[in-house]
């Protein structure tokens, strides 16, 4: 993995417009479930990292018309301090009753001592993993259960290709065909959805 895409330029000039309610839909999708994991990951609740990713979406709303690409001024790196901000914020703001001290300050310790290239590592992680959910939906839709389910019991269960072979009946070449099958389809639908994304 070597760094985190650049969101499509055309996407980019569409989200400038509130109303582009399809643009915002694709711009969601590909972030909210990053945004939403970098929270967890940071110790808030369910609802809270919600929360955050919407905020994140308002800010980035209300901020990019005067957001404007240059060699310095990437997409990623900006949407990078926006998230991280707004973390800091979500996990320094508390009321006024609650004990000082726990995971919430250690979240807060944890977001100010991220570099900026590991947050923005986390980032590309979490975008390339969300292109695997999608890519997968998308070929799992498109195949058999029968090509399938190999595929499943080894890749995504971790089971051996013995084990799988006895689960499903088939021979184990058999097996090892379908979860090929299943992982090409996979790469070649990654592929399609990086392509899209530049």
């Amino acid at each position: 993995m070597t760094e985190f895409p650049e969101t499509r330029s055309a996407l980019l000039h569409q989200i400038r417009s509130p109303d582009e309610r399809e643009a915002w839909d694709e711009f969601t999708l590909a972030y909210g479930p990053v945004i939403y994991r970098m929270a967890r990951r940071r110790g808030m609740q369910d609802a809270d990292a919600q929360d955050l990713a919407q905020t994140v979406f308002m800010q980035v709303s209300g901020a990019i018309g005067r957001w404007e690409k240059g060699p310095e001024k990437r997409f990623r790196h900006w949407l990078r301090r926006v998230v991280k901000n707004a973390i800091v914020t979500a996990l320094t703001r508390s009321p006024k009753d609650k004990a000082v001290g726990g995971s919430d300050i250690q979240g807060v310790f944890a977001v100010r001592c991220d570099s900026e290239q590991s947050v923005e590592q986390e980032l590309l992680f979490e975008h390339k993993r969300e292109q695997f959910l999608r890519a997968a939906s998308i070929v799992r839709s498109e195949v058999s259960e029968d090509t399938w389910y190999p595929f499943e019991l080894t890749v995504i269960e971790g089971k051996t290709c013995n084990e799988a072979a006895a689960m499903t009946g088939k021979s184990i070449g058999n097996v090892y065909a379908s979860r090929s099958r299943v992982m090409r389809r996979i790469r070649d639908e990654v592929k399609r959805l990086e392509q899209c994304d530049s």
